[in-house]
């Protein structure tokens, strides 16, 4: 289209972003502090067509309808204002900018400084409209997933299909390679109830990475809220996500996501204006106090460790995260949530204090009070690295926890550390030191000996010491305590005895995980003895050391019906069933 068939018009307020209606679409975004907001929009090859300035603005909402643009339409965003970094003003109206509430980009968000500086229009991807109402789900519904019957399976959408050879090529490493029906045949004989994607939002790999040649391959530097990393898709990332959560479900298997909603890709003060700073940077993020208990706007508060703290006590900020589970729960139809460092989305920002954990936290008691959220199956990271960031057992009920305390005791007890046996019983018993009967659910630990972050299970039981050269970082990355036991040989080994021994520690932990009290957690790979070569921190390795490799060697076989005939004993013990309650 031409800019002649667009026509700007009176909008609306609500909702915010991009929606469809009325022979056109409406627009609205949070800037309350801008002097301007410019909406831009392309073609599909990103040239641009034509900039309105939003007409209309109140209680900190700009917005505007424009009569023809139809779903598929590219837009963003220029945002005028002052730039005062010392006052917490980011304003560029040079700087192309997403639209926080995007649901859609049409392309990976890819980091390049010089285009930054000079053209951020190319760097920049571009926002699309997207219709929501015409997806066909088929009359199927989500699994009524419950915390008794859940086996989580955590894994990673690319990694988890690029090495299927029976998939066709170009499914692989995609929404659609992991609803492909020999995959889900797969799940199911395993005895999984539900996949724990690895996150999934849009993203943006740090600039050092890039530099390096490495990438964020985890996915845990976030830049969109609602829009699916579209380089996980063939075309169209939220059709294609959306067709996933269908034949997952349509299978029975739910679909739970890891969120990080805690710190985004525009990393500390200097970082560059991609989104949220470009609109409002004082609300979207937290920052640190000077000792007049000034704000210090030229420091923001990092308790993640990833550069900045997003703000969930702010207004916008909660609103953003509430709306964006809602939009996943519903429009997207997922059956809950993995939430990455949690206690930073419960720390209280008043005043001039940025708070400690609380379980009175806005984000805690809007996920209790939320007909639709507090519904969802919900786990917490129960920790950041922020002054009292270990929050483990502190959450409300109906929450679950990742549980390290059953790692780290089932890890050592089987390593042979001695004085352990009462510790064990304890995690193998539902944790009731730490998730208290008169307070707590029975299914509020997760329990774990493997995931993401640390080693493989075939890893732990064959390396003493981590060795994470690959990442770049002279081996100063990743945990130093991780429990393992190499049984006498660092790596792979031909010694029959310490195979056998690595082979027997290895059913052990897997038993304990899934006979234990509690929702189990099994990370995937592991039943196929998937080596990540002792680097027990492969967020940057975007290759064969992370993805799984499908070895169906005899022993693997015998492993995976191991683990398949504990998951059905699991699922039908009548005796465990009660005991789950």
């Amino acid at each position: 289209m031409t800019n002649e068939h667009f026509v700007l018009m009176s909008g609306k307020e609500a909702p915010l972003g991009a929606s469809v209606r009325d022979g056109g679409c409406n627009f609205s975004v949070w800037a309350p502090e801008a002097t301007k907001v410019t909406l831009i929009l392309y073609t599909e090859d990103e040239k641009e067509i034509v900039r309105y300035d939003l007409p209309e603005k109140h209680d900190g909402l700009w917005f505007g309808f424009v009569a023809n643009v139809k779903p598929g339409q590219l837009y963003a965003y220029s945002v005028d204002g002052r730039n005062e970094p010392k006052n917490g003003l980011s304003f560029d109206a040079t700087k192309i900018l997403i639209d926080p509430y995007a649901k859609k980009i049409n392309r990976p968000i890819d980091w390049n400084y010089d285009l930054y500086l000079n053209d951020s229009g190319k760097m920049r991807s571009k926002s699309v409209v997207v219709d929501e109402t015409s997806f066909d789900w088929q009359g199927v519904k989500k699994p009524g997933l419950t915390k008794p019957g859940t086996i989580l399976y955590e894994t990673h959408v690319k990694g988890f299909t690029k090495l299927r050879a029976d998939i066709p090529e170009e499914y692989r490493g995609t929404f659609l390679g992991l609803c492909q029906p020999s995959v889900i045949k797969y799940l199911k004989e395993l005895g999984i109830t539900a996949v724990q994607l690895m996150p999934v939002f849009a993203k943006m790999s740090e600039s050092r990475l890039i530099d390096m040649g490495l990438s964020n391959y985890w996915g845990y530097n976030p830049m969109c809220f609602f829009a699916p990393e579209p380089g996980y898709a063939r075309s169209d990332a939220v059709n294609e996500f959306k067709t996933m959560v269908r034949e997952l479900h349509r299978a029975g298997i739910g679909v739970i996501m890891d969120v990080v909603y805690n710190h985004t890709a525009e990393g500390g003060h200097g970082g560059p204006n991609i989104s949220f700073r470009g609109f409002d940077s004082r609300n979207y993020y937290v920052y640190e106090f000077n000792e007049d208990k000034s704000v210090n706007y030229l420091a923001t508060t990092n308790v993640t460790g990833c550069g900045n703290s997003f703000n969930s006590s702010s207004e916008p900020g909660l609103r953003i995260i509430l709306d964006s589970m809602r939009y996943w729960l519903t429009e997207m139809q997922v059956d809950g949530f993995r939430f990455d460092l949690c206690v930073t989305l419960c720390r209280e920002s008043h005043g001039t204090v940025f708070n400690a954990y609380s379980k009175m936290s806005a984000f805690l008691k809007s996920c209790y009070c939320d007909e639709i959220i507090s519904q969802a199956i919900l786990i917490a990271e129960p920790w950041d690295i922020g002054y009292g960031g270990y929050q483990v057992g502190q959450f409300p009920a109906g929450w679950c926890e990742q549980n390290d305390k059953f790692r780290d005791t089932v890890r050592r007890f089987w390593r042979g550390d001695q004085g352990l046996l009462g510790d064990f019983v304890t995690r193998l018993m539902g944790s009731r030191d730490i998730y208290l009967s008169q307070f707590r659910s029975i299914k509020s630990s997760v329990n774990f000996v493997t995931y993401h972050d640390g080693f493989t299970l075939q890893d732990l039981v064959s390396y003493k010491q981590k060795h994470n050269e690959a990442n770049g970082e002279d081996n100063r990355d990743g945990t130093n305590e991780n429990y393992s036991c190499n049984c006498g040989f660092e790596g792979p080994s031909k010694s029959k005895e310490i195979i056998a021994r690595r082979w027997q520690l290895k059913r052990n932990l897997i038993a304990t995980v899934l006979l234990a009290q509690g929702v189990p957690h099994l990370l995937a790979g592991d039943e196929f003895s998937r080596t990540q070569l002792g680097n027990n921190n492969g967020y940057c390795q975007d290759n064969e050391i992370s993805w799984v490799k499908w070895d169906y060697s005899p022993e693997n076989k015998d492993f995976i019906y191991f683990i398949s005939m504990l998951n059905q004993l699991r699922h039908e013990s009548q005796m465990m069933r009660e005991m789950m309650l």
